[in-house]
């Protein structure tokens, strides 16, 4: 970082979010020089990359004593340069991805460190398909551009020890041993901050200690399997966890235990065994065994019959979980007070598919009663669910799921799902690569407004292509349309791709 003939200030940059202490941090890195003997320079530069806005914080400290002559104090740049960079420090994975790309992280100088953990962005949560960023990937670039990769999941740290993960960044920091200064130091700077001092300093400690270790290069957790049987008091899902266990392997096994789970909460016992009957009326088509068509049965047929109505939502909205995990997500102490605004935007359609089908169609059909309707519905509302009026308007709205089998969405969804298990079964026998494919074609069906109707309309087309042209239609075509149908909001793509393989 210096040399006697040329001292060189010591460079770090800090990439966080907002509201995880990345000003923070950067302060007690300049108090941590100051009082060392340096002279230190901090900067900011917000940005909007992320969820709340990344911000890129730039430290510079230099030793006094390394001043020629004893000469003025240093001029010290006001923002950090490709390759000219000692310590980067990145509150998630993503940035520490968004910093190897800006050149900050060199193999001959850099020391980055890292938190595993994702918080995911705006441009991965708006995609289509599955826009998430590879987390292996992102290690492996990191690894490489660094000089030294130190990474672990440093939000599940800080969270254990009633912290933020700025402190266990900067017992990272403290723990590489990269900065001219000893733990003492660092713990006296989080000391003469004066605030929340126990559990910044338990989460230093933490932070320090695993960045001892040289191999904290953490892997994602593979998928939980299902090494006992669970047992449900329920006769009902008892029945139809003993059917899974016998008639599915793993994977396809525990991605369907945990569909039995989901019918139940979503609905009820009942909802759970037509799903294990719709589970096996594939599976007995299957001419032998192969568990990828299952495994991806499973959990695509799960999502789609716990699909989100406005029943569902109110639902999960009211319940004491949900409470309990906003209490926690924002560190609400048990004396505070705590404010949930909740934004409601419902559509006139979404309204009338919530009602019994007759009526719910006959609404939809009406062009006067709809214009009245949307014109109503124009706005979206703020319900505040901790007050005992927003609290009690979404408990009614939940309190009518022992009736959703008798919504126009219900009986829509499921004539969508009953044709697409049809052509699943038509096609599984003698061209299972295909199946698997029209089976992953789920993928299109998300979301709300126009996402969910364009979706809904790309998969019909889909269903309609297999059903007439299924013997002469590839699975590697059908995956392109997929991923075609995935690519854009305006279905360009879809509209190319089936054009170049002569369907249009």
């Amino acid at each position: 970082m210096a040399t006697d003939k040329h001292p060189q200030p010591i460079k770090i940059a800090i990439l966080a979010m907002g509201g995880e202490g990345g000003g923070v941090l950067a302060d007690w890195i300049v108090d941590l020089g100051e009082q060392a003997g340096h002279w230190a320079q901090t900067t900011s530069v917000p940005g909007v990359a992320q969820r709340t806005g990344a911000t890129i914080y730039y430290v510079e400290l230099f030793p006094k004593s390394a001043a020629l002559g004893g000469g003025p104090e240093p001029v010290l740049a006001l923002m950090p340069l490709p390759g000219d960079v000692d310590i980067v420090l990145a509150s998630e994975l993503m940035e520490a991805g968004r910093a190897v790309q800006r050149g900050l992280v060199t193999t001959d100088r850099t020391t980055l460190i890292a938190s595993t953990h994702r918080v995911y962005s705006i441009t991965e949560k708006s995609a289509m398909g599955d826009g998430r960023v590879d987390a292996d990937q992102l290690l492996a670039h990191a690894q490489a551009a660094a000089q030294r990769l130190v990474c672990f999941d440093m939000a599940a740290l800080a969270e254990r020890e009633g912290s933020v993960i700025s402190a266990v960044l900067f017992g990272a920091l403290a723990g590489v041993g990269v900065l001219p200064f000893s733990r003492a130091q660092f713990e006296a700077t989080i000391e003469r901050a004066g605030l929340g001092v126990k559990s910044s300093l338990q989460a230093f400690a933490q932070g320090f200690a695993l960045a001892q270790n040289p191999a904290l290069i953490t892997p994602p957790a593979p998928m939980a399997q299902s090494a006992t049987k669970p047992v449900p008091q329920e006769p009902v899902l008892r029945a139809c966890v003993d059917q899974v266990w016998d008639m599915l392997a793993e994977p396809a096994r525990t991605l369907a235990i945990e569909g039995v789970r989901r019918m139940a909460d979503y609905q009820d016992p009942a909802y759970a065994r037509l799903y294990v009957d719709r589970l096996e009326s594939v599976h007995q088509a299957l001419p032998q065994d192969p568990m990828e068509v299952m495994a991806a049965l499973a959990r695509h047929l799960a999502l789609w019959m716990s699909y989100e109505d406005t029943v569902r939502v109110a639902d999960l909205k009211t319940r004491g979980s949900r409470f309990d995990r906003v209490r926690q997500e924002v560190g609400a102490q048990p004396a505070q007070l705590l404010r949930i605004n909740e934004y409601m935007h419902p559509r006139y359609q979404e309204v009338c598919e919530s009602l019994p089908a007759r009526l719910g169609t006959w609404l939809m059909a009406s062009p006067r009663l709809r214009a009245l309707g949307e014109r109503v519905l124009s706005r979206g509302r703020v319900v505040q669910t901790n007050s005992l009026s927003g609290f009690l308007l979404l408990y009614v709205v939940s309190a009518f799921k022992p009736w959703r089998r008798r919504t126009l969405r219900y009986q829509l969804e499921n004539q969508r799902i009953e044709l697409w298990l049809s052509l699943v079964r038509q096609w599984v026998p003698a061209h299972p690569a295909l199946a698997l494919e029209l089976v992953l074609c789920q993928r299109l069906v998300k979301g709300y407004s126009d996402t969910h109707a364009r979706g809904h309309h790309h998969h019909d087309q889909l269903l309609a292509l297999v059903a007439e042209h299924g013997a002469r239609l590839s699975a590697e075509q059908l995956r392109a349309l997929r991923e075609a149908a995935l690519a854009d909001d305006q279905g360009n793509a879809f509209r190319s791709t089936l054009a170049s393989q002569g369907w249009a």
